[in-house]
């Protein structure tokens, strides 16, 4: 992770900002925290660290790529069981009047805060892809809260939006299974479904077996649509996948597993016919990039 990027840890119970702040946390010598409350919202994206988390009566024991959400005035500390790792997390707080904004844009805003509420738990697991989603939409929020480029108040705007709409469909998701009394077309059911398992095996008998439909049916859909072969926008669909976590700075080869290659030579050849350089040198180029 990008040490300019780091803030130093402070018992600041209360907001500078009048939306939101975030930071990321990498901490080797921390005293257990006492319990506390603070009128705004509190999420916690766990990284590394042998801790857990007292929220109310409950404590949360989270592990890497963990989302926590405490809501305002609910009273919480963290509790320190090792300092042989370092402590390491992404914290974002949200005041109570940017969230009142937000759910006056759209009220798909307040699906996972009205999930806490209602079903009085804070912890939240995701899988490698979708933290690697979250990850990257945080570094580029930090990245250009420590920028100056123009525009960048409204580029902010979008990007803690973004950030918190994407936090809302990972929870909705997972807790609603697609059931529709009007099936959507096959195309966009297929589509939906290989966004969601990227990184799983994604052959054209298992589709046709999922779906009940032919391998030969599958293949024209995506011809007919698209105008390229499904395993073409398999393809692309992971590249992307790991072209964006390239920018959070992941490990190329943790990358390119979680996305669904199954070998780094298959990765290298795609990645280097799709966008002309090697994931290596892509990566190189975006660090490069953010440094100065």
């Amino acid at each position: 992770m990008k040490k300019r990027l780091q803030t130093a840890f402070s018992q600041r119970q209360y907001m500078l900002s009048q939306d939101f702040e975030l930071y990321y946390y990498n901490d080797h010598d921390l005293s257990t925290v006492s319990m506390h409350t603070h009128p705004y919202y509190e999420f916690y994206f766990f990284l590394e660290g042998d801790v857990s988390m007292q929220i109310g009566s409950s404590v949360y024991t989270p592990g890497y790529g963990d989302i926590m959400l405490i809501p305002p005035m609910l009273s919480h500390r963290l509790l320190i069981h090792s300092t042989t790792v370092p402590y390491r997390r992404f914290v974002l707080w949200i005041s109570h009047d940017y969230g009142q904004h937000l759910l006056a844009l759209s009220p798909d805003y307040g699906y996972l805060p009205e999930y806490v509420q209602e079903h009085q738990t804070c912890l939240f697991h995701t899988d490698q892809v979708s933290f690697n989603s979250v990850q990257s939409k945080i570094l580029r929020l930090l990245e250009e809260m420590h920028g100056s480029r123009f525009g960048r108040e409204a580029q902010l705007s979008l990007c803690i939006n973004d950030l918190l709409l994407l936090l809302n469909r990972i929870v909705y998701t997972k807790n609603h299974p697609k059931v529709q009394a009007e099936e959507p077309p096959l195309f966009q059911r297929l589509s939906e479904y290989i966004e969601e398992h990227l990184d799983e095996e994604l052959s054209l008998d298992r589709l046709a077996s999922t779906f009940f439909v032919s391998k030969y049916h599958i293949s024209h859909v995506f011809k007919d649509n698209l105008g390229i072969s499904i395993h073409q926008y398999i393809t692309k669909k992971r590249l992307a996948l790991c072209r964006e976590a390239m920018t959070a700075d992941v490990p190329i080869n943790d990358i390119y597993l979680s996305c669904g290659f199954s070998d780094y030579s298959s990765f290298y050849r795609a990645f280097k016919k799709e966008y002309g350089i090697s994931p290596k040198e892509y990566q190189d180029s975006q660090i490069t990039h953010l440094m100065h």
